[in-house]
């Protein structure tokens, strides 16, 4: 081999950044996608393909033709209800109202520093792993805080400050879909699987919660952890050897006025905490639910479907209290200014929901979904694809189309309508579906060139190596990725073999 061609790894990764780069915008991707349904319903409804639906004995249902009179109306007439009825759209900018706050007025930041910075040496890998995957509740918070403090973490440490930045950067976004607290991403997941089910079993749907994977991914949270410290240290720090950069940092550590704040902020917590028990575990409490035994009072009570807005409560209040605190916030026109600017950022998120919501509203419209769930089921059964190998199967699709679409919601979205009808009629719940698509999403974001922040964290990392590039740091997070990948397949495998729930009222099987 030459020396200066390219290995077989570097080929792969460049082709991946290739066709990533032809793909369209997500924003026309779905409007692409949305005029696909609309000729494929015109070009199948004719054929005259029909299937029993699964969930009502006895009927039958067609593909419906959406260029017809009647669904070229319905596409002008339901275009605005398409938009405003986009499972996520509330639920995120609901919950980005209360995290918006805490964000900018820099308490996510205290937070996170002031954490790893209070960890002992020993243990600094792993607090550093485990912040970065506790991060994910403030949404992409992580990923301008944590890599840099991690890099000057660990050189200050005299450790190789790349070790620290690929530690931070693989908790952040390897470990997004783990956190021992539910988040904006469980709303938007959540209500997109919710809206999948509801093709198949309405009745079902109405069962779900957000909550539904809140037990295995907070017991995620330690598996990650050690898996994200061992690799740190035993594979990329070796890998990296000594730091022989002139780039020299020193730690500084909470202001007076930052720690007052987190005080305050930590008793508004506690505060808030302590009046939404009030309003769920008294008997007769309002958010209480009034049947069944303690776990059916729970999972179908009105706090489950509350939570959207107590999640953004519990961020509001400490972020405001912090603000008051820190003088960041002196007057209302100030909260008033942060959640503006919130939702401004939210504005690409907005322009996705528009066009996400008709391709949604129109695959459901014209039950290509429920026919594609029935015939999808009916081949993988025919190819005795069940079971584990079914799930797995499903993980490596989805790691793999995470390589050229890095946005969660917007995959999801195009995916859900899919696979969770045809899980649904293998057997499979649409928890456990959701579930298997947060592993597989998470893992390979640090691979790809294609994922929001990337660029960013090579930013970051070429203050210490001014050589780095895409190559480089892929061949730094790779370990990380397939670590990750294979260590929480096999714990997903496990939790299945074993039978736990995956959260309140999220069971592993569908039974109709």
């Amino acid at each position: 081999m030459s020396k200066g061609r390219k290995g077989l790894f570097q080929r792969s990764l460049d082709g991946v950044e290739l066709v990533g780069n032809k793909l369209p915008h997500p924003v026309t991707l779905f409007a692409i996608l949305a005029l696909l349904v609309l000729l494929l319903s015109a070009a199948l409804q004719p054929l005259g393909i029909s299937v029993e639906h699964p969930g009502e004995e006895g009927t039958m249902v067609e593909i419906n033709n959406l260029l017809s009179a009647e669904g070229i109306q319905y596409i002008f007439g339901s275009m605005t209800d398409n938009f405003i009825g986009f499972a996520p759209l509330g639920v995120v900018l609901v919950t980005m109202l209360g995290i918006g706050v805490a964000e900018r007025t820099g308490l996510i930041s205290a937070l996170l520093r002031g954490f790893v910075l209070s960890v002992p040496n020993r243990f600094i890998t792993l607090g550093l792993v485990f912040a970065g995957i506790m991060s994910s509740v403030a949404s992409d918070a992580g990923y301008v805080v944590l890599p840099p403090l991690g890099a000057l973490l660990f050189a200050a440490l005299g450790r190789h400050p790349l070790a620290g930045l690929a530690a931070a950067f693989a908790g952040v976004s390897a470990g997004f879909s783990a956190n021992l607290l539910l988040s904006g991403t469980d709303a938007m997941l959540g209500e997109l699987t919710i809206a999948a089910a509801s093709i198949i079993d309405p009745a079902y749907a109405e069962t779900m919660n957000i909550a539904m994977n809140w037990f295995f991914i907070a017991a995620s949270v330690f598996v990650l952890t050690f898996i994200g410290t061992w690799v740190t240290e035993r594979v990329v720090e070796p890998r990296l050897g000594t730091y022989k950069g002139d780039q020299k940092e020193s730690l500084e550590g909470i202001q007076p006025i930052e720690k007052k704040g987190l005080i305050w902020s930590g008793v508004a917590t506690a505060v808030a905490l302590i009046l939404t028990a009030l309003l769920i575990v008294p008997e007769g409490a309002p958010l209480r639910g009034t049947e069944g035994d303690t776990m059916t009072q729970i999972v179908q009570s009105p706090f489950m479907s509350s939570l959207v807005p107590i999640i953004a409560i519990l961020f509001f209040v400490p972020g405001l209290v912090y603000g008051i605190v820190t003088k960041v916030i002196r007057n209302d026109k100030d909260v008033a200014g942060q959640m503006t600017d919130t939702m401004a950022s939210m504005g690409m998120f907005i322009v996705l929901a528009f066009t996400a919501g008709q391709f949604v509203a129109f695959f459901n419209e014209s039950n290509m979904g429920l026919v594609l769930g029935v015939y999808g089921a009916e081949f993988l059964d025919s190819v005795n694809l069940t079971g584990i190998p079914l799930i797995l199967t499903f993980i490596l699709i989805t790691a793999f189309i995470n390589l050229f679409i890095g946005s969660a919601s917007a995959k999801w979205a195009m995916m859900a309508p899919i696979f969770v009808p045809i899980m649904m009629q293998l057997g499979y719940s649409p928890e456990l579906t959701q579930m298997a698509y947060r592993v597989a999403d998470s893992t390979t974001n640090i691979i790809s060139p294609l994922m929001t922040y990337f660029a960013i964290i090579i930013a970051f990392a070429q203050k210490y190596d001014k050589k780095m590039g895409i190559g480089t740091l892929i061949s730094v997070m790779l370990p990380y990725s397939i670590y990750f990948l294979v260590g929480w397949s096999i714990m997903l495998v496990i939790w299945m073999l074993v039978g736990i729930p995956l959260g309140p009222g999220g069971p592993l099987l569908y039974q109709p």
